[in-house]
């Protein structure tokens, strides 16, 4: 056979080519990508194709929501009547922004008030109203627990469950576990105006293969750049693609220890079912007035927190298979050390439009397979060290997340902390076990779902965490 010689057409190769590489070709990254990012991957590999779970499935993707900075766990999810009686009282803490000692420090009120919604009761505070009425399909962690107190550290380990090193992101593991349900569409995409702390690494696929790396998308006039053709016709572009095809080929036979070259080649295979497939998923033009009312969105408008759940919603209803919503970046977030009221144009901007997310998805019958997960790096201090303080620090000990749909149950909190939000009581969730829990939902055993780099075999939760059986429906 000579050498420029496929097995198939080129139509046919592009028609069944994997999804996510191509926007890492768009984004020009693919020159940055790691030496072992094609690892284990030969010519006829397609290391997206849909592979079958562990076990049983409760949830086929997840949304994930990200809030920069640390929510304040005591004036969101986790309702501490005695901090509003005991508020300025003194008390003493083994645990000052990571430094152990012995620290006198004086109890601070939440500034919002708390109330019960649904059948269940489950209390949230005035900050967050319409996820309040969403309660019944709640499923509120009070008990989460971090390893460190920066933003940095702490971001890195909710993304990647390493505290200290990038590691694949949560969704680059999910993608290598369970491949694409879309050839046409990236597996694993971040929606992010802004790049967080801990920057791209928190949906980076480090030693993974790179197609499992995250395609960045950013809400606006053009959310994946360079989508549009360049060239007369689609016949002409196939034309150019066919003999840069097998030119690469040609290239790559020459280069065979390139474990790189594979996924390089397939990224700019990927393009092409991109340019078809991507822009609609950004096309809102027909969605109802209804719909764009639930996400707080006017006709026309392609940013805000509201068009990243709705463009969320369209990509799981296309299969990709992890979508992460990032609200803030490393500036301007929830990190109100001088001030909680910098918490209320933040709550208002992503309130409605994660209540309208878990409704557009429950009435579209979508709910039950979509794991909608919300969380942040840390929480803030029931306390601090001055009396009239108006903000709050870091609080790396407990904090809260939820989860809705997808396995877990609604309208059910798990866990609890102290009278104070100080501390853990009772069921600890780990980052970790938050990890083990969420790819459990997904079908996957964590402690099966491994990948060998460096002399080692290394999985998302490291070499702990536990699945909160608890909260699964």
């Amino acid at each position: 056979m000579d050498s420029f010689d496929f097995p198939t057409t080129r139509r046919e190769m592009l028609r069944r080519s994997v999804g996510g590489f191509g926007a890492l070709a768009l984004h020009g990254i693919l020159a940055d990508m790691a030496p072992a990012v094609a690892a284990a991957a030969d010519s006829d590999s397609d290391p997206l194709a849909p592979k079958k779970p562990h076990f049983t499935a409760r949830a086929k993707c997840v949304i994930f929501l990200y809030m920069t900075g640390g929510v304040s766990h005591v004036e969101s999810f986790d309702f501490k009547p005695k901090l509003f009686t005991d508020h300025g009282k003194t008390i003493t803490v083994d645990n000052w922004q990571g430094k152990l000692g012995q620290f006198k420090r004086y109890l601070k009120q939440p500034q919002w008030k708390f109330k019960p919604y649904g059948q269940s009761g489950i209390e949230v505070s005035d900050l967050f109203p319409h996820v309040g009425l969403c309660a019944d399909d709640l499923c509120v962690l009070r008990s989460l627990e971090s390893d460190h107190t920066n933003h940095y550290e702490a971001t890195l380990g909710m993304h990647t469950g390493s505290f200290t090193f990038a590691r694949p992101s949560i969704g680059s593991w999910v993608s290598y576990g369970l491949g694409s349900e879309n050839q046409n569409l990236p597996s694993f995409v971040a929606i992010a105006p802004h790049v967080p702390y801990a920057g791209a690494q928190t949906w980076g696929s480090d030693f993974l293969p790179g197609c499992h790396q995250a395609t960045q998308v950013f809400p606006g006039n053009v959310p994946i750049a360079n989508i549009e053709r360049r060239v007369a016709s689609l016949e002409l572009q196939e034309l150019e693609l066919d003999l840069l095809a097998k030119r690469n080929r040609r290239h790559q036979q020459q280069r065979s220890t390139d474990l790189a070259l594979e996924a390089r080649i397939k990224s700019f295979e990927t393009a092409f079912g991109m340019q078809r497939e991507a822009p609609a998923v950004f096309d809102l033009s027909q969605e109802t007035e209804e719909t764009l009312s639930l996400y707080g969105l006017q006709r026309g408008q392609n940013t805000g927190f509201g068009w990243q759940c709705l463009v969320a919603r369209r990509l799981a209803e296309r299969g990709v298979r992890f979508i992460e919503l990032i609200d803030t970046g490393s500036s301007g977030n929830w990190d109100s050390h001088g001030n909680m009221n910098d918490h209320i144009p933040l709550a208002k901007n992503v309130d409605q439009p994660m209540a309208g997310l878990i409704r557009d998805l429950k009435r579209r019958g979508m709910l039950d397979q979509t794991l909608v997960v919300w969380t942040t790096e840390f929480g803030r201090t029931p306390y601090h060290v001055e009396a009239n303080a108006l903000g709050r620090e870091h609080h790396h000990q407990a904090f809260s997340s939820w989860m809705a749909g997808g396995g877990v149950k609604g309208g059910f909190v798990h866990g609890a902390t102290d009278d104070y939000g100080i501390a853990v009581a009772e069921n600890k969730v780990h980052v970790h076990d938050f990890h083990a829990t969420i790819l459990h939902l997904l079908g996957i055993n964590h402690e099966r779902l491994t990948y060998r780099y460096s002399g080692r075999d290394y999985r998302l939760t490291d070499v702990s965490g536990e699945v909160a059986h608890d909260i699964l429906a």
